[in-house]
C-alpha cells in the first residue's frame, strides 16, 4: 500500500500528529483534503476568486510555520473554518481601510503601489521584533490569539490560566506593539496599522 493511501484513510487528528513532527506529506493531505472546501467557503464571503485562494493559502503557510506548537481543542474541521472566517475579516478590514485611506489621500498626490508597501513591511518588522521581546508567558498568549486564531477560553484552556489573564496579556502585549509603532501613525499610515491589530 503507497504512503498516500495510508495517509487518506487517517483521520484529521492523526495528520495533525504527524504533521507536528514536520513531515510535509500528511500536510499535503491535508491540503489536498480540504482545500476546496475551503476555498468555496472564503468565495462565498469575498465573490473574488484570487482573494479566495490567498486566504486559503495563507491559512496553510500559517498551518505548516505553526505546526510544532499547534494545539486544537476542537476538531479540526472548527479550527480551520474560524481560522478563514478571520482571515476573510482581516480582508474585509483592510479593504475597508484601503478605501478610506484612498479618500484621505488623492491618488495624484500619493502613489502607494511602492511606498506603502515598503511601509507595510517595516511595520511587520518592527512588530515581529516588539513581539519577540515580549515576556514569555505574554507573547505565548498573543501567538495563540493573533497567529493561530485560538479564542480566549480556548487559550485559558491550553495555559491553564483564566480568561481574564488572557485578556490582560492581550491587552499589555496590543499596548506594547502600539506604542512601538507610533513612528508610523500618521494621517497616511493609520489605515496600515489599524489593519495589523
Amino acid at each position: 500500500m503507497s504512503l498516500h493511501s495510508i495517509l487518506k484513510d487517517l483521520s484529521d487528528e492523526e495528520l495533525l500528529e504527524l504533521l507536528r513532527s514536520g513531515q510535509v506529506a500528511p500536510f499535503e493531505e491535508l491540503y489536498n483534503r480540504y482545500w476546496s472546501r475551503l476555498y468555496s467557503s472564503a468565495f462565498k464571503r469575498v465573490s473574488k476568486a484570487e482573494v479566495a485562494e490567498e486566504i486559503v493559502q495563507d491559512f496553510f503557510t500559517s498551518l505548516w510555520i505553526n505546526r510544532e506548537t499547534l494545539v486544537i481543542h476542537s476538531s479540526f474541521n472548527n479550527y480551520m473554518h474560524r481560522a478563514v472566517r478571520n482571515l476573510v475579516f482581516k480582508f474585509f478590514q483592510k479593504e475597508y481601510s484601503h478605501k478610506k485611506y484612498q479618500e484621505l489621500v488623492p491618488a495624484e498626490v500619493y502613489d502607494s503601489s511602492t511606498e506603502e508597501e515598503i511601509t507595510y513591511k517595516d511595520l511587520i518588522r518592527t512588530v515581529e521584533k516588539e513581539v519577540d521581546l515580549l515576556p514569555p508567558k505574554c507573547r505565548g498568549v498573543y501567538q495563540l490569539s493573533r497567529q493561530q486564531f485560538k479564542s480566549n477560553k480556548e487559550i485559558a484552556h491550553i495555559l491553564q490560566i483564566s480568561e481574564k489573564t488572557v485578556e490582560n496579556h492581550i491587552t499589555k502585549a496590543l499596548k506594547v506593539l502600539r506604542l512601538s509603532v507610533r513612528h508610523f501613525i500618521t494621517i497616511v499610515l493609520v489605515p496600515l496599522v489599524n489593519h495589523f491589530f
